[in-house]
C-alpha cells in the first residue's frame, strides 16, 4: 500500500494550516487533497486559493501536500490524493503508460522562461557551441521549451550543449557565475537576480512557446462520479487565479510571506508571471502538444500518434469558464 512509512519518508507532508486562512467551521465540507511538486511561483493560484479563503467559500476543505512530481501518480490511483496540482511531463507520462487520469485545468498556458548567458555573450549566435544549464534533466519541459524556441528563432539547438543540472534555479545561477556554463534557461526570481548581476537576456522563451505551467489533474473515475466537486476545485483556482490577476499588492503581500522573496523581487516576479496566465484555465492544446513531444524526445511513445483528449478532458473547466462570464474561443 502506497500509505506504508517506507514510502512517506520520501514525501514532505505538509498542511499549510499554519498560514492559511479558516472561514468557519471545516465540518460539513468536503474534504480534499490536493498534491503539488513544490510551493513555487507557479503554484501561486492554488496558494491563493488556500490561503485566502477561496476553497472554504466553496465548500471545500483543502489539504495541500507538498510530493515529488515522480511519486504523484502513484498516489493519485491508490486514493491517497483526489488531484495533482499540476500537469506536466510526470503526470501525462503516467497517463500515456495506463494511469486512466486527464489534465483538466490550467494554471499558465507558458511558462516563464529565460536564456541568458554571461555578459560577453551578446546573441544567440555568440553562444553557439558552448554549455547551457537547464534545471533537472534533459527532456524535461523547459528543455523542451528552449528546443521549439530556439528553432522558432532559426537557430538548430544542436549548435549548443545542453546540461542538465540538479537542484534548484539558484544552482544554475552558481553555475554560470562559476564559469561552469556559459548560458542557463532561468525563470523569477532567478532571471532579475542574473540580471542585476550584469547577465545578458538572450531569448524570452516563455513568450514564444505554448507550455502549461501549474494546472489540475485527476483520475477519470473522479470526473466522471464527482463532477460537481471537480468544478467546485478547479472554479476556486480559477477565482483565485483571477484575484491574483486584479490585485497586485495583496499577492505580492502573499509572494513574500509563503515564497519568502523580498517585496522587489515579489513585486518583479509578480509582472512576470501575470504575462503568463490563462485566461480562461481550459487545457490548451498546443501546450499538450509540446508536453507530449517533451516526452518523445526522450524516446518515449514515438511509436505512436497520441491524441489531446488521450491525456487531457476539457469539458469541466469549459463549464467553469462559462458559468464565470469568460468568453470561449
Amino acid at each position: 500500500m502506497f500509505r506504508h512509512k517506507s514510502l512517506w519518508c520520501f514525501i514532505f507532508f505538509g498542511l499549510i494550516a499554519t498560514w492559511s486562512t479558516h472561514v468557519g467551521s471545516q465540518e460539513g465540507r468536503l474534504k480534499v487533497r490536493i498534491s503539488n511538486a513544490g510551493f513555487t511561483i507557479t503554484a501561486l493560484p492554488l496558494l491563493a486559493a488556500k490561503d485566502w479563503g477561496i476553497f472554504a467559500a466553496n465548500g471545500l476543505n483543502v489539504e495541500l501536500i507538498v510530493m515529488a512530481a515522480s511519486l504523484a501518480p502513484a498516489a493519485l490511483s491508490s486514493g491517497d490524493i483526489d488531484y495533482i496540482a499540476g500537469v506536466g511531463p510526470a503526470s501525462v507520462s503516467a497517463t500515456l503508460t495506463g494511469l486512466p487520469a486527464r489534465a483538466i485545468w490550467f494554471s499558465s498556458d507558458r511558462i516563464s522562461y529565460w536564456l541568458i548567458a554571461r555578459p560577453v555573450f551578446k546573441n544567440l549566435e555568440d553562444l553557439k557551441g558552448k554549455k547551457v544549464a537547464v534545471s533537472g534533466g534533459l527532456g524535461g519541459t523547459n528543455h523542451v521549451a528552449l528546443v521549439v524556441a530556439l528553432e522558432k528563432s532559426g537557430t538548430a539547438p544542436k549548435d549548443y550543449v545542453m546540461v542538465g543540472i540538479p537542484g534548484q534555479q539558484n544552482q544554475l545561477l552558481y553555475s554560470l557565475e562559476s564559469g561552469f556554463v556559459e548560458g542557463a534557461l532561468v525563470s523569477p526570481p532567478v532571471t532579475f537576480a542574473a540580471q542585476k548581476k550584469g547577465f545578458n537576456k538572450l531569448l524570452d522563451v516563455g513568450s514564444m512557446v505554448e507550455m502549461p505551467g501549474g494546472g489540475l489533474t485527476t483520475l477519470v473515475k473522479t470526473i466522471q462520479t464527482r463532477p460537481a466537486e471537480t468544478k467546485r476545485v478547479i472554479h476556486s483556482l480559477q477565482s483565485a487565479k483571477e484575484e491574483v490577476r486584479k490585485s497586485k499588492a495583496k499577492t505580492v503581500g502573499l509572494i513574500v510571506r509563503l515564497l519568502k522573496m523580498d517585496k522587489e523581487a515579489a513585486a518583479e516576479t509578480y509582472d512576470q508571471f501575470q504575462t503568463t496566465l490563462s485566461p480562461t484555465g481550459i487545457p490548451d492544446r498546443a501546450g499538450i502538444e509540446n508536453l507530449v513531444r517533451s516526452l518523445q524526445a526522450q524516446g518515449r511513445f514515438t511509436d505512436r500518434k497520441i491524441a489531446f483528449t488521450e491525456v487531457a478532458d476539457d469539458r469541466l473547466a469549459t463549464e467553469v469558464a462559462k458559468e464565470l462570464g469568460y468568453k470561449i474561443p
